[in-house]
């Protein structure tokens, strides 16, 4: 089984990049989506949402109203801090049970973990290759304010409150640059998994 970690920077294209892998045959891990399922009501994790942040984040049917708990955040790093510490053991666990699953059914997998915060979390480190998705502060700052409407104030504090690129980048065994167009992103895609799938052959013959 080959693991590969995908992670940049938000609005980097990365989610571009993973769905192309999932449609070539890859076994998709989102840690975001993980993230979700772990917040639905009266789970244990929204429980503790609501201990910590109040029932302001909820939306009326109960749900987490993500855009407002991430404004909230990202305005106070100690926050952050909480948050990360509430989700982050417990998307971990949940990564690593899928990946035993996988494995078990399918040994000669191509898995890809798309996670935003895996240099940060150190988890880069348990992959056998790491894909950094780089894009312009230009680029980042444009795509957010067209996907989710944002003013540029909120693009450009959402885009500070990351981690520099640059230190991903320097950890990353692959960086793909992505400036230009989604057809362009995706045919570059194809691309790079034609070489994780020859670098899984590899593996599986012990190279």
């Amino acid at each position: 089984m080959l693991i590969v970690g995908l992670t940049g920077g938000v609005a980097s294209g990365k989610s571009t990049v993973s769905k192309v892998f999932k449609e070539e045959g890859a076994y998709l891990i989102d840690a975001d989506q993980i993230a979700r399922e772990l917040v639905r009501p009266h789970t244990p994790a929204w429980h503790e949402l609501l201990r910590v942040f109040g029932e302001e984040i909820l939306q009326p049917d109960g749900s987490v109203h993500r855009k407002k708990l991430a404004a909230l955040v990202f305005s106070h790093p100690e926050k952050r801090a909480v948050l990360d510490r509430l989700l982050h053991p417990r998307i971990k666990e949940e990564t690593q049970r899928r990946l035993e699953e996988i494995g078990g059914r399918d040994p000669g997998a191509i898995v890809v973990i798309d996670a935003a915060l895996l240099v940060e979390t150190g988890s880069h480190r348990e992959v056998d290759r790491l894909i950094v998705v780089q894009s312009s502060k230009t680029c980042q700052i444009e795509r957010l304010k067209a996907r989710e409407g944002m003013s540029p104030e909120e693009a450009e504090r959402i885009v500070a409150a990351q981690l520099p690129l640059e230190a991903k980048v320097k950890v990353a065994d692959i960086v793909f640059s992505n400036d230009g167009t989604i057809g362009e992103t995706r045919g570059r895609a194809k691309e790079l998994f034609q070489e994780l799938k020859r670098l899984a052959a590899e593996k599986r013959k012990g190279g």
